[in-house]
């Protein structure tokens, strides 16, 4: 009966604990998250080359490796509140790169992606080659997997998760309960928190938060894009399809970058 009575006590002071803890929290719910893309060129090079064995291809690969670093960096932010975001890259005066050893499409790609988590639609911004669409669609569905291991990411405690998406890409993402967003990166969402780490490991290429700000967004900073030629998922795919229909295993990842 003693321990009965003392499990009891405990068992009510565990949930008061809980629920002190539950009031206190702080869950951001605005703000302003910037973020670090990493595309590892070696290894995206590497791949590119690996079934050419002319002298000159690998002399020129040693060459890139002399004359630039691993790692191809670019920063973007994402603008968020409760119900909508915005991410975006800065504007910039750089001039596209035509060495092919320093291209890459996803290593590259600089959508404008505002989310509507409301009506779970989105509008994407995408320049393909000479052409800008603005690509109106649902959010993408994924299928989560979520695990127990965490890290730290700018300050907050992420818990990993991992999908596959478009059947054949593998995703690892690390969000965080403590931002009550279910927002990230590009075009990916749908986890219990914001995402604030995101890898595509057979891709060499990832974003990760450097640095969170908790403040008010006006609604003009939360605007979707509007400049480019109307289209939709299916829509801009068959577009690409269509351009892309003579270009063998090159159009591959291609299609899988634009489809990001």
């Amino acid at each position: 009966m003693k321990n009965t009575f003392k499990y009891i006590l405990l068992t009510v002071f565990f949930l008061a604990e809980m629920n002190t803890y539950a009031q206190n929290a702080h869950f951001i719910e605005n703000g302003i998250i910037e973020f670090e893309k990493r595309s590892n060129m070696y290894a995206i090079i590497k791949k590119k080359i690996k079934d050419r064995d002319e002298s000159y291809v690998q002399q020129a690969f040693e060459q890139y490796k002399k004359n630039n670093p691993q790692f191809k960096v670019g920063k973007s932010t994402l603008n968020f509140t409760k119900s909508k975001s915005l991410y975006k890259w800065p504007a910039t005066n750089e001039t596209m790169n035509n060495n092919w050893f320093a291209s890459d499409v996803l290593a590259d790609l600089k959508n404008t992606i505002a989310t509507d988590f409301d009506s779970q639609i989105s509008i994407s911004q995408k320049s393909v080659y000479e052409d800008t669409y603005l690509v109106k669609d649902s959010l993408r569905k994924i299928n989560w997997k979520i695990t127990d291991e965490t890290r730290d990411i700018a300050g907050f405690e992420c818990r990993r998760a991992n999908a596959i998406i478009m059947d054949s890409v593998y995703v690892v993402a690390y969000y965080t309960n403590q931002i009550s967003v279910s927002g990230g990166p590009e075009s990916f969402t749908g986890l219990p928190g914001m995402i604030l780490g995101l890898a595509l490991p057979h891709e060499n290429i990832t974003w990760f938060a450097t640095k969170v700000t908790e403040v008010n967004v006006p609604e003009k900073d939360l605007l979707p894009p509007t400049k480019g030629k109307p289209t939709d998922n299916q829509g801009l795919n068959k577009i690409l399809l269509g351009a892309m229909k003579d270009w063998g295993e090159y159009a591959k990842p291609q299609l899988k970058a634009f489809s990001l």
